[in-house]
This record gives C-alpha cells, sequence and structure tokens, in this order.
C-alpha cells in the first residue's frame, strides 16, 4: 500500500473514531440519573394504575401475561419498602383509571379480558377498605386518564370500543359524575397527564395506530383548556423550537418535580423529556437506566419521581425506579 492510500486509510479511521466520540459524547451530555429502588413486592405486571397519599404511593390492578389482579400494595417512599393492603374489591383488571382526592384513592374503568368495565370505588386508607361508588357517568372503556388538580377529579379520554375525548368530573360529597365540555383536543387512548402548580398537562396517546401530537393545558379554576406548542419533530424551516423532539408516543409514564413535568418511556422507549410550562418547551434528559418497556406505572411523591413495571414484549417487570433530573449520569449506583 502506498503512502497516500495509507494516509486516505488513517484519515478515515480517525474521522470514524471522532464522529464516534462525538455521538457518545452527545448521549452523555443528557443530564438526570436513576436510582435502583426496592423491587415491587408483588407479581410482576403491566397496565396497574396507582394514586398517592401523603408518604404513600398504591398501586393496584394489571396484568401478569396470565391472571388480571387485584392486589393492593402501598410503597413507602421514605423506608423505600413495600406493605400489602387490602385488596382491591372490583373484578381484577388492566388499564384502569385512578385518582387521590381529599386523602381517599378512586379507582375505576378497565378492561378485564373479555369486558371494558364502568365501575367505580374507594380506598379510605386510615381503615385500610375499599366501598363501591357511582360507576362512572359516560361508557365502559379502558386505557383513560384519571387525575385530580385543584381539588377537582376527572376521567377522561380512553376506548370503549371507539377513541374518546370526552371528560366526567367527580363529586367525592354528592357521588356523582357530571359531563364536563370544553376540550378540542383529539380523541386517544393511553395518554399520559402531569400535574403542576394546579394545572394539568396532558399529552401523547394514539388514536387509531397514530401518535398524538397536541398537548393540553387544563385550569381548574377556570375550567378551560388551552393548547400549548404541539410535541412533534418538525423540520421546518417556520419553527425551530421542536426541530430535535422525539416526544410522541403512546403507553408512557408520568411525573412532576420542582414544578416541571417528566414523560418516560412508552411504545418500545426508554427516553425521557423534561417540560417547562413557563417556556412551554421540552427538553431531552438521561434515558431510563432499565429495560425499555411500556403500560408502566410513573409518579410523584413529596418532589421525588418515580417509575416502575410495565412490559416489554411478554417480558413482565417488578423493577422501581427513583430518577434525579439535577444528577449526572452514574451507572455504578445501581
Amino acid at each position: 500500500m502506498n503512502n497516500l492510500k495509507k494516509g486516505i486509510l488513517f484519515a478515515s479511521l480517525f474521522s470514524s473514531l471522532f464522529f464516534i466520540g462525538c455521538s457518545n459524547d452527545d448521549d452523555d451530555d443528557l443530564v438526570g440519573n436513576w436510582i435502583k429502588k426496592s423491587a415491587f413486592d408483588g407479581p410482576a405486571r403491566s397496565s396497574a394504575t396507582s394514586f398517592v397519599i401523603g408518604d404513600y404511593a398504591y398501586i393496584t390492578t394489571g396484568y401478569t401475561g396470565d391472571v388480571y389482579l387485584k392486589d393492593l400494595w402501598a410503597y413507602n417512599s421514605n423506608g423505600d419498602y413495600w406493605e400489602q393492603k387490602a385488596d382491591f374489591t372490583g373484578i381484577g383488571r388492566s388499564a384502569a383509571s385512578s385518582f387521590e382526592l381529599n386523602g381517599k384513592g378512586y379507582v375505576g374503568l378497565g378492561y378485564d379480558g373479555t369486558n371494558k368495565l364502568k365501575d367505580f370505588y374507594q380506598y379510605d386508607p386510615v381503615a385500610n377498605s375499599w366501598s363501591q361508588k357511582t360507576d362512572f357517568g359516560g361508557t365502559a372503556r379502558y386505557s383513560a386518564v384519571g387525575f385530580q388538580v385543584g381539588g377537582k377529579a376527572f376521567f377522561g379520554t380512553g376506548y370503549d370500543g371507539n377513541y374518546l375525548k370526552d371528560f366526567y368530573q367527580y363529586d367525592d360529597n354528592a357521588n356523582t359524575w357530571t359531563l364536563v365540555s370544553g376540550f378540542s383536543g383529539n380523541k386517544r387512548r393511553n395518554a399520559t397527564v402531569f400535574v403542576i402548580n394546579n394545572k394539568a398537562y396532558l399529552g401523547t396517546g394514539a388514536n387509531n395506530g397514530i401518535n398524538q401530537e397536541d398537548f393540553w393545558e387544563f385550569d381548574p379554576s377556570t375550567d378551560v383548556w388551552t393548547r400549548k406548542r404541539d410535541i412533534d419533530q418538525d423540520d421546518d424551516d417556520d419553527y425551530s423550537y421542536n426541530d430535535d423532539y422525539a416526544i410522541t408516543r403512546s403507553n408512557a409514564s408520568s411525573f412532576t418535580m420542582s414544578g416541571l413535568g417528566y414523560i418516560v418511556g412508552g411504545e418500545g422507549l426508554k427516553t425521557v423529556w423534561e417540560y417547562n410550562p413557563t417556556t412551554d418547551l421540552w427538553e431531552e434528559r438521561t434515558a431510563m437506566e432499565g429495560a425499555a418497556r411500556t403500560d408502566a406505572v410513573g409518579f410523584s411523591i413529596n418532589n421525588r419521581g418515580f417509575y416502575m413495571l410495565g412490559r416489554t414484549g411478554t417480558t413482565y417487570f417488578d423493577d422501581a425506579w427513583e430518577f434525579k433530573p439535577q444528577e449526572e449520569q452514574n451507572d455504578d449506583d445501581n
């Protein structure tokens, strides 16, 4: 080989190594660290639902791949351990919805392997007991969102054989549901919601296999939904804020910390995106360090964000993780 060819070969190899190194550096530049926590004590599962009361997160229902579940587990966030509580008294199910309201947990909707459901139950953590409440006011469905913001609690969207966009508010004093209007977003199932400073933010999910791009803010003081910037990637020269976005997905999970929202995982994904409501912009953070998964559970306890359970194909998980958004990634702390 002559000197010219050797020089070209060396330059090509150096160039390849340089670009590979730059790519790795770009990945390493993402901020955030995942800490493995005490593994879930119950059976591994996907499509569970959760609510948070005080220092505890409660996880119930879900699907193991063989069985629709109805057990209830409480995670002690201070001690990092699990306690089994009274079983959910409805039928075992997956893809149920839930919220916390006035110190009680509420669970309803879902799918039991044969039927879509609309029954609805309250959990009292002091008495460790369940009581059945008035059925959900809309159609039986699964993969809906449930949330409480500003003292108002809602179920909405989901799938009843058709994709949905309706919302119903629950009044725990009257034990009644009321259809509420005003959401002009797209129909969807498997969306996610997080709450920041008494406003709810809804996005992601799918309609007929298409991941949805619209993103919405709900203000309970006015009952008004406001459309925010879309979360799709757009290479159009007229916009630059979302050139690098890769946020659209379904079956993701979410939580909030320090006035910021986080969307994690989803179908075949482990990426993490952080939302700033002041700027209405998203920033990518360190990807989840465990396996990519769908139908996991995410929640916040006292300004701490957690992510756990879920599945990849027919593999079901029982691991639990906490996200530290301001720390550098450290592979040696798990």
